[in-house]
């Protein structure tokens, strides 16, 4: 019975020592912590990620590669190839689509989310885009893709999917370009070759992926998603005011420092999400939350928010972009090298840095991983550097060596001859006290106490001359 109740209490002791780690990287708890009491457990994301905007360095996850249906995030891929088309002059920001009948029936599909599109009417691209980041505009989304394809629906998709292989997005699918099945378009929308039933699915960790190349390749498009609200086609008769569901934008809901983006999505299925990009100072960090709340319950897209700002804040509490190595010359794993540049990386705050080098490059190794292998690598390129005085294996000195070293100590040093003439004549004064009897026993004492006196200094003052000599000769 005894044996039972210490085990017992082992167990309670261990789980109890347990428990604040566990707490302190629980995502709900987190959240509590950082005054969102608000926020319900039943509510806490499925999957979520958060990485660095420099190297996409792993800062947090919890589920990162559960597959889930991103819903309206999907967009985002549109909204790269979209750029990606820019960049390659195929059009520009001001370059018109004319709105067809197609695109107005789409635009009166009140199931999925719109904005009002009429036949006839010429749509800049930088406005499309606008529909597409704030109000999640389906019709304006198919608009853009098939400028982009000639309206091939099917080989936009094509081209999405091998975008996301590209850039290392290794467990997602797309089955069309908005995250709104193909069928729920009424026949209005039908990429050739993929199932129209079929829901987009990819990951935590792919879709941070995506925003990761999105904002470095194309850091413009945070301008169409850094603002809490925005008007479109302002000054025509087609012009239409919207707010933005990202709540965690400054002058919103939930609005905290450094948000810059970037896009919410939602559905039945896939409950409530969103990406957000947030840069303070030169941080700049991505995270994804998936799976939050439930469709019954439409407050999910306010409940996402909580979990988003609490880990943006403990990611920036617990790391910052800053200089690992600055320009010059260093020696590392014993290797003299020259940096032209600083080398600057997301580190934790309270840790030193670990360089080291590894195939011809300076590393940096935190231990962290990156969200895909296609990201850049913690290194950075280094110049070797000869020395122009090599180091030289120690070696005993030879007999002459020692001899010559001998003749210098011997005439250099005055205080070794100094002590040597001190033990010397100590030496000599204990010889020359006198040692006869006397009448009294007293006096003999001290005699015999002071010949001990000198004796001792004068020993002590020719072995210290001696260890000295034997110093410089071998020193």
């Amino acid at each position: 019975m005894i044996k039972k109740v210490l085990a017992l209490l082992v167990l309670v002791g261990l789980a109890s020592l347990a428990s604040p780690a566990f707490a302190e990287e629980d995502i709900f708890t987190i959240t509590q912590q950082a005054g969102y009491t608000e926020a319900l457990e039943i509510n806490k994301p499925k999957a979520s990620i958060v990485i660095d905007g420099t190297h996409g360095q792993i800062l947090w996850n919890e589920n990162p590669d559960m597959a889930r249906e991103p819903a309206s995030i999907s967009k985002m891929m549109t909204v790269f190839l979209v750029f990606d088309a820019i960049k390659e002059g195929k059009l520009t920001l001001d370059t018109t689509i004319k709105a067809t009948e197609n695109d107005q029936a789409i635009s009166q599909l009140y199931a999925i989310s719109n904005s009002k599109i009429v036949a006839g009417v010429d749509y800049p691209v930088k406005e499309l885009l606008k529909m597409v980041t704030v109000p999640s505009s389906n019709v304006a989304t198919v608009m853009l893709a098939n400028a982009i394809s000639e309206n091939d629906a099917g080989a936009f998709v094509r081209s999405m999917n091998a975008k996301a292989q590209k850039i290392g997005m290794k467990q997602t699918s797309f089955y069309n370009c908005s995250g709104a099945s193909a069928a729920s378009f009424d026949g209005l929308y039908n990429p050739a070759g993929f199932d129209p039933y079929g829901s987009n699915i990819s990951t935590a960790r792919d879709l941070a992926t995506m925003v990761f190349y999105l904002v470095n390749d194309h850091p413009e498009v945070l301008e169409f998603t850094n603002k809490p609200n925005v008007t479109t086609m302002t000054g025509t008769p087609y012009e239409e005011s919207f707010e933005t569901y990202n709540y965690s934008l400054p002058g919103a809901k939930y609005g905290i420092e450094g948000v810059d983006g970037l896009k919410t999505g939602s559905g039945p299925s896939s409950a409530f999400n969103y990406i957000a990009t947030a840069k303070r100072g030169n941080t700049r960090l991505i995270e994804v939350i998936l799976g939050v709340g439930d469709w019954s319950d439409q407050n999910g897209e306010y409940y996402r928010h909580p979990f988003g700002n609490a880990l943006l804040e403990k990611a920036f509490k617990e790391y910052e972009y800053q200089l690992v190595l600055p320009k010059g010359s260093h020696t590392i794993d014993g290797k003299d090298i020259q940096l032209a540049e600083d080398f600057y990386a997301v580190t934790k705050k309270d840790a030193q840095p670990v360089v080291s080098i590894q195939d011809d490059q300076l590393v940096l190794d935190q231990g962290l991983d990156q969200a895909a292998d296609t990201m850049p690598k913690l290194a950075t390129s280094y110049k070797s550097i000869e020395r122009t005085q090599p180091l030289k294996e120690a070696k005993r000195p030879s007999l002459p060596e020692t001899l010559g070293k001998t003749a210098s100590t011997m005439n250099e040093p005055f205080h070794l001859i100094a002590i040597v003439v001190i033990g010397l004549v100590s030496l000599l004064i204990s010889l020359l006290l006198p040692a006869k009897k006397s009448i009294g026993s007293t006096r003999r004492k001290q005699s015999s106490s002071l010949v001990l006196l000198f004796r001792i200094i004068g020993m002590l003052c020719l072995f210290s001359a001696a260890g000295l000599f034997l110093l410089n000769i071998f020193k």
